[in-house]
């Protein structure tokens, strides 16, 4: 597995965020709805009326019966009900009847209310005919459900039990873009304070995320890497029987013009180079297991992952290939596993196992799989790993600095401030030992970042883009910085363009400034960029995450359209902090 930092992470955009504390993927928690206050006194909208804090989030609930009590008690009139008064009698004695239990009764008095009720009456009819709704909902006759609702949205467009009743419906109808675009409707006019309907604007994101991205990936395109990112996805391999292997040939054909191009930095060859290999007659190969395992590595590399794992499969299955070459594609084989099954990490460590078995004095097996256990929160684990891994391999700086970040994590789910003071000091020795790993300075400008150290952390991002200017991922960690110390949007705006720039392939770039733009009130920029964020992703996890923001935006736009707001009127007023 690549490493967390500023290597080129293969890992998750969601664990980075752990990092830099990035918003969540709704992103509208400074919409408020002003316009709640602008109704007509007495227009009977309940809105107008309360505060929207107090207002209670129910399954299923009726409206109209308090109002409908004080009639019954009123004294007996002599004069024939007016057509108001018969709508409200039927109402009442519908609700008697969803009380016990009779929803279809229910549904009848509630039928006749509506009938009855003069059409000037539009909150009465709202009411109505979100009552009715309730009652459908009971019998699970989700279209009826929408059906009323939407009448009751006609009448009353700020009606929240209508657009959270709706909003369920639809989500049992499948129908989860428009759920979300009620539910996002719901939060505005609650001014994002009741925990419920923010429950359920994460479901049906994530459900939404899920869906758009399983369609996406019957579509999507295999993207080469920038040469970046595969160069520091190799040097994350302390041992790499294939970076290793010095091949005396110069003949221009097979693995050995697919080890040249890699020497070489030229990685649009590679994979056809490799199947050259392989294809060719025992006879003719000299190097067929190192080609499977060259090519498996850049089908991952481009997520390709089907082909990647046959060809990773079989190199585990050749008995008589070199251990190194084995234990390589057991590490590799074990990242595939966490990446397209994060759920499940028991086949992860699996192969982990498998490879220590093989050749227990490789480094790398400890390095990555502890970088397995940082993601899982096994931190004690993951500190053995890299003790284990830094004791093979006392050379490397990417290994200590993360068994001190590994450290570093663990002193603070403690709340142990001993142990992080010496973290602290690890850090630095670590800096001090290996003055050129740029992991070593990015890493620690994350923590000092997260104890709010922000001119430190500034510090040790400007030296590392001076040891890799080609970094882009170290730009956009250096641009939060600036959100999360100085809230300058410019300023981190321009270092997140810098990363584009630097490396037009970097989906975290895309990603985090969408999210920026998002809390600007650009809308359709914001959506713009978690487009190209997509199209660089490698994972359905990734996709998911990523469809999440982009479905949050939509629905932004659409709900702040139909509610008559202008967004960018909205900006700065109570948005998620960085």
């Amino acid at each position: 597995m690549a490493s967390t930092g500023s290597t080129g992470s293969t890992f998750p955009k969601w664990q980075l965020a752990v990092l830099i504390g990035a918003p969540v993927a709704l992103g509208i928690g400074y919409l408020y709805w002003k316009k709640s206050t602008e109704a007509e006194e007495g227009s009977g909208d309940k809105l107008t009326k309360k505060k929207l804090g107090e207002i209670k989030d129910k399954t299923i609930s009726l409206d109209g019966d308090e109002r409908s009590r004080s009639q019954q008690d009123a004294p007996a009139k002599k004069k024939a009900p007016t057509p108001l008064e018969e709508a409200q009698k039927h109402k009442n004695e519908g609700n008697t009847h969803f009380r016990d239990g009779k929803y279809d009764q229910a549904i009848k008095e509630y039928d006749l209310a509506i009938e009855k009720c003069p059409v000037t009456e539009t909150n009465d009819l709202s009411t109505f005919y979100q009552n009715r709704a309730a009652a459908y909902e009971h019998l699970q006759r989700w279209t009826a459900v929408i059906d009323d609702c939407s009448k009751a949205l006609q009448c009353n467009p700020k009606y929240l039990k209508a657009l959270k009743r709706r909003a369920k419906a639809y989500e049992q109808q499948k129908e989860l873009a428009a759920s979300l675009e009620d539910t996002t409707a719901a939060c505005i006019l609650e001014g994002f304070q009741n925990k419920h309907t923010l429950i359920l604007a994460d479901r049906v994101l994530k459900e939404l995320g899920k869906q758009h991205a399983q369609e996406a990936l019957k579509e999507k395109q295999n993207v080469q890497p920038s040469k970046f990112f595969v160069k520091n996805y190799f040097a994350s391999f302390s041992d790499d029987p294939i970076k290793k292997l010095v091949i005396a040939s110069t003949e221009p054909k097979g693995f050995v013009k697919a080890k040249l191009l890699l020497d070489q930095g030229q990685y649009e060859g590679i994979v056809a180079a490799c199947t050259e290999e392989i294809e060719s007659s025992e006879a003719e190969s000299e190097y067929k297991v190192e080609a499977l395992l060259l090519r498996a590595t850049f089908y991952m590399l481009t997520a390709n992952y089907p082909e990647g794992t046959a060809d990773l499969e079989a190199v585990i299955a050749s008995e008589l290939a070199d251990k190194k070459i084995r234990s390589n594609a057991l590490i590799k084989r074990a990242s595939l596993a966490m990446q397209t099954q994060p759920n499940t990490p028991e086949e992860c460590f699996r192969y982990f196992s498998m490879a220590e078995d093989l050749d227990p004095k490789n480094s790398d097996i400890y390095h990555h799989r502890g970088q397995v256990y940082i993601l899982i929160e096994r931190l004690e684990d993951a500190i053995a790993d890299f003790e284990k891994a830094c004791s093979l391999n006392p050379s490397s700086g990417i290994i200590e600095i993360h068994r001190c970040y590994a450290s570093y994590r663990l002193a603070l789910t403690n709340k142990n401030e001993y142990a992080l003071r010496k973290v602290m000091d690890g850090f630095r020795n670590a800096i001090e030992r290996f003055p050129d790993c740029v992991e070593c300075y990015s890493l620690m400008a994350q923590v000092l970042s997260d104890q709010q150290e922000f001119s430190e952390a500034d510090n040790f991002y400007n030296k590392a883009i001076k040891i890799e200017p080609e970094n882009a991922q170290i730009f956009v960690h250096k641009a939060l910085l600036q959100l999360q110390w100085k809230a300058d949007i410019v300023a981190a705006v321009e270092l997140i363009e810098k990363a584009i720039q630097v490396d037009d392939k970097c989906e975290f770039a895309y990603e985090t400034l969408g999210t920026i733009q998002v809390q600007r009130g650009e809308l359709q920029e914001a959506i713009k960029l978690f487009d190209s964020a997509i199209k660089l992703a490698k994972t359905e996890m990734e996709l998911i995450h990523l469809y999440s923001l982009k479905d949050a935006a939509i629905a932004q736009v659409n709900v702040t359209k139909n509610m008559g707001l202008d967004i960018r009127n909205f900006v700065g007023m109570g948005q998620p902090s960085f």
